[in-house]
């Protein structure tokens, strides 16, 4: 039997779906989600292994005009990645019109020979009558491979996707082992499942001003995992909210990233956060570099 195997980017506007949709086709979390848009910051690749194929997606940041040094990085990982690819999946939000981001993406399409399957996510909020008229619409801006409607969140027609994407896999070898979902260290994973709750529990003014920094993981007698980890944001105020009041809004977001970091490591988790100020860190070249983020 052949054996196909090959790379996929995963690309799209922010806030379309794309972390749910490779978490969903692997059957397991390792990208972060919310929904704040640009929440995926760099390339994660993860990994499905079938019988039959292996296929390794890299879940990109979403494709947005850039305002700010840490966003220039972010397009420049996700545009880089269709040059390494073996296939495309553009994914959009079937609930949203097309505009002026998902032009953007189809003009940087148009520079590449790579297949490109048009992933129309979020079917599960639209009347069905109305998809037909979508698909139509976007079969006439790209000549893309194949257009299939899912829903990531419902983990709806993911099976047509998967039969649909080995058709553009070449044949050939296994890449990772059969147990292995993602080639991201654990302390990555840590420092994401920390930012993913701030996400979740701050409002508008918190979120991209975020960097989590594992200071040190190590495991005590008692098998207990102790992480220490630094939160970092751009103001004093935004410090002050992360806080909360006697420390409330911080013993939660800890709260929450513990039981989910727990799951990572199979371990009881001490998770000590600390907060700190470092300004407009996004434009600085070295914060950048510290927090993983290199130019391309």
């Amino acid at each position: 039997m052949e054996f196909k195997s090959g790379f996929v980017a995963v690309i799209g506007r922010p806030n379309v779906g794309k972390s749910t949709l490779v978490n969903s086709l692997i059957g397991q979390k390792v990208a972060i989600m919310s929904d704040k848009p640009q929440t995926t910051r760099s390339k994660i690749l993860c990994i499905l292994t079938r019988d039959d194929s292996q296929m390794i997606f890299l879940d990109t940041p979403g494709i947005h005009k850039p305002l700010k040094k840490l966003g220039e990085r972010m397009l420049q990982s996700a545009l880089g990645t269709l040059q390494e690819v073996d296939l495309i999946f553009f994914v959009v939000d079937a609930n949203e019109k097309f505009g002026g981001g998902e032009n953007f993406i189809i003009e940087r399409l148009k520079e590449t020979s790579k297949p490109v399957i048009l992933v129309l996510n979020k079917i599960d909020l639209i009347d069905r009558k109305k998809l037909l008229p979508i698909i139509a619409s976007y079969d006439q801006k790209y000549k893309f491979a194949a257009i299939i409607p899912i829903s990531a969140k419902e983990k709806s027609n993911l099976e047509s996707l998967i039969d649909e994407s080995l058709k553009y896999l070449p044949d050939g070898v296994k890449y990772f082992p059969d147990d292995m979902v993602t080639d991201q260290p654990e302390r990555l994973i840590t420092a994401e499942l920390i930012r993913e709750k701030i996400l979740e529990l701050t409002r508008d003014e918190i979120p991209h001003s975020v960097a989590v920094d594992i200071d040190e993981i190590k495991e005590r007698e008692n098998g207990t995992q102790f992480i220490r980890a630094t939160i970092y944001v751009e103001r004093d105020s935004q410090k002050g909210i992360l806080i909360g009041k006697n420390g409330a809004m911080l013993k939660e977001i800890g709260s929450l990233a513990r039981q989910e970091i727990g799951i990572l490591f199979d371990a009881n988790i001490f998770l000590d956060l600390w907060v700190k100020v470092r300004k407009d860190w996004r434009n600085s070249d070295s914060s950048l570099k510290q927090f993983g983020f290199k130019e391309s």
